[in-house]
């Protein structure tokens, strides 16, 4: 597993204040339906403490963001692609 910076890994509160929603949405709404662990966040030594990728999160982020042409030519989809009918 590749090392992130410390700047890279964020708590809950941290990437609360990041993507401007409530540290308790993220804990009960956002993680394990949009984020999903072993890719947007880890349990360091097994633990209850959890680390947010933030590049990975902002990633997913922006390709969630449908484009014109993606809007017009299909039906996108919560995995980011496009269901062509």
């Amino acid at each position: 597993m590749e090392m992130k910076t410390e700047s890279e890994l964020l708590t809950t509160d941290e990437l609360s204040a990041r993507i401007k929603y409530d540290a308790r949405t993220i804990r009960e709404h956002l993680k394990d339906s949009v984020l999903l662990e072993g890719v947007h966040y880890f349990r360091p030594f097994g633990g209850r403490k959890i680390l947010y990728r933030w590049s990975e999160i902002q990633r997913d982020m922006v390709m969630a963001i449908p484009s014109q042409t993606m809007r017009s030519s299909g039906i996108p989809m919560a995995n980011g692609r496009v269901l062509h009918g």
